[in-house]
């Protein structure tokens, strides 16, 4: 069975699907594995390395001509053309509802693994990507906020005199959320969070954060560990509930969203006014619409004297790691997915398994 990693060739996309290590572990198990030259250079994963490991060397359309295509972002209609008819991909496909491209894979006899259908069991977890990058980019949000936030995160105290420690406040306690608490915890920083959801306020404490404990009249739990869209009349509440907690924040990061709707608004204009000038907001969910109006996607502006980053892809920025975590994912999914024959590895049923058949898309027979 020949496997296939491609370039990632979105703008700004610096990870590889898999990595020498993960290769290795592949081949050794009887797979055939085909690279794109330099598809991991962007990620600190050399050419020669993958060669060590075992992989073949290929151009593109050798790494898209494979039984199985593993990638990182949604595939577009060029890469749809190259792929091998009737192969299996598993990659993101980064779409909600009506998606163009699925047609184009199904009519092609394509099967596909989406991994945000990913369920979230605890048999799962090793698999799962969303969760994976998420931490990377909630550690790489502080980071960021940090570099561009004029003063100390940390007390500081010198001959020179001492700094109060910047006040973070963390919006959303997901995983990417509490990953960001941990961050700004570790960095000496006063660390505040909140999160509709109620069970959320253990694991607040537990990083040494205190929790902002708002009364909405309603529960924001939803179902598969994920936050539901509250009512317009609790909205209008939560904002004007936060808003003097937010006014005080020298950096806030948001991590709040809705799987396939636009991302609640909790940092208003207004909100950002009253913040003193030189603060930073990292808002994670600009792809979405932002968890403040002013974020601009995919950019960094100041607005009032507040600077908001509205990057999308804090993995890419992390990318050695971020590849490497999602590599193990991949590895981890591809186990339950064969068999070892005398002919080397074979694929299983996919529909008899409760995790690829949650993540299998193919065309009705």
């Amino acid at each position: 069975m020949k496997i296939g990693i491609p370039l990632e060739t979105r703008p700004g996309e610096t990870r590889v699907a898999s990595t020498p290590d993960v290769v290795k572990k592949l081949v050794g198990q009887g797979f055939e594995v085909v690279i794109e030259a330099g598809a991991g250079v962007r990620a600190g994963y050399p050419d020669a390395d993958y060669e060590a490991a075992g992989a073949r060397l290929s151009d593109r359309a050798g790494a898209y001509d494979v039984d199985l295509l593993l990638k990182v972002r949604r595939p577009d209609e060029a890469d749809v053309e190259a792929m091998r008819a009737g192969g299996l991909y598993i990659g993101l496909l980064e779409s909600c509802g009506e998606d163009a491209i699925l047609p184009s894979l199904l009519a092609k006899g394509m099967r596909v693994l989406a991994l945000e259908r990913m369920p979230r069991t605890s048999r799962a977890q090793s698999m799962d990507v969303l969760s994976s990058q998420s931490n990377i980019a909630g550690y790489r949000a502080v980071i960021e906020a940090a570099a561009r936030y004029g003063r100390f995160l940390p007390m500081m105290m010198t001959s020179a005199g001492s700094a109060k420690p910047a006040r973070v406040v963390v919006l959303g306690a997901g995983v990417a959320g509490l990953q960001a608490i941990a961050t700004a915890r570790r960095l000496g920083a006063d660390v505040y969070a909140y999160d509709v959801r109620p069970e959320t306020r253990e694991q607040i404490l537990s990083l040494g954060a205190k929790p902002i404990d708002l009364d909405l009249g309603e529960s924001g739990a939803g179902e598969g560990g994920y936050a539901k869209e509250l009512s317009d009349e609790a909205k209008a509440r939560q904002q004007a509930a936060l808003a003097d907690e937010l006014a005080k924040a020298h950096v806030i990061v948001t991590t709040a969203l809705i799987p396939c709707r636009r991302a609640p608004v909790l940092v208003t204009e207004d909100v950002v006014q009253r913040m003193r000038h030189g603060s930073v907001i990292v808002d994670l969910a600009a792809a979405s619409g932002g968890n403040c109006p002013l974020t601009v996607a995919d950019e960094i502006v100041e607005r009032h004297g507040v600077t908001l980053v509205g990057l999308t892809n804090f993995p890419a920025l992390v990318p050695a790691d971020a590849s490497a975590f999602y590599a193990r994912n991949l590895f981890n999914l591809i186990e339950i997915m064969v068999e070892r024959g005398e002919s080397g590895p074979q694929l299983k049923d996919l529909s008899a398994d409760d995790i690829t058949a949650a993540m299998l898309i193919q065309a009705a027979s």
